[in-house]
């Protein structure tokens, strides 16, 4: 499996009761291939769960009413969001579960992440590191969730002397 996922307080027990379990691996498998070394991830990002099926219903996506806050996808009464940059978005991605599970507008909610840490955490893997946390933030984040870690590689760096070699110039301002 190209990723790895941790479910939280029964969450893979209303995977398995909708089910989703087959279609949540497909849909992440389907991200992590996708993605791989992109640099631009989120035009990808919807465009594999648009086709995925999970952003038929954009009224769904909306967190709050009258807010621009959404999901990156939602199906049957399960949220997908997504942060593919950093770690760091985990309890920001939690707490956006949360309200949407408090609300009653979804029974469980899955957060694929940037499985990628720094060689020399001394924080252990993320998901070491993500079972340690979420159970942590109980009981501030007490619905059941699942989080996936997707491993895309670095996207490159671009020098400066590649860009010339492309043709395209860079001001200082850039910099």
């Amino acid at each position: 499996m190209p990723f790895d996922i941790i479910h939280f307080r029964g969450s893979e027990a209303i995977l398995r009761k909708k089910h989703l379990v087959r279609d949540v691996q497909t849909t992440l498998a389907y991200i992590e291939e996708a993605l791989s070394g992109a640099i631009y991830k989120r035009e990808l990002t919807n465009m594999a769960l648009s086709e995925m099926g999970w952003r038929e219903d954009a009224s769904l996506l909306n967190i709050l009413a009258g807010r621009r806050y959404a999901y990156a996808g939602f199906k049957k009464g399960v949220a997908l969001d997504c942060n593919l940059s950093s770690y760091e978005y985990l309890w920001t991605g939690l707490m956006r579960i949360q309200i949407g599970f408090d609300k009653g507008k979804l029974d469980t909610g899955i957060l694929a992440l940037n499985g990628f840490r720094g060689e020399r955490s001394s924080l252990g893997t993320s998901v070491q590191l993500a079972k340690i946390e979420v159970e942590e933030l109980y009981p501030s984040i007490s619905c059941p969730c699942s989080v996936a870690f997707l491993y895309l590689g670095q996207p490159e760096i671009i020098t400066e002397e590649e860009e010339a070699a492309d043709g395209v110039s860079v001001s200082t301002a850039d910099k």
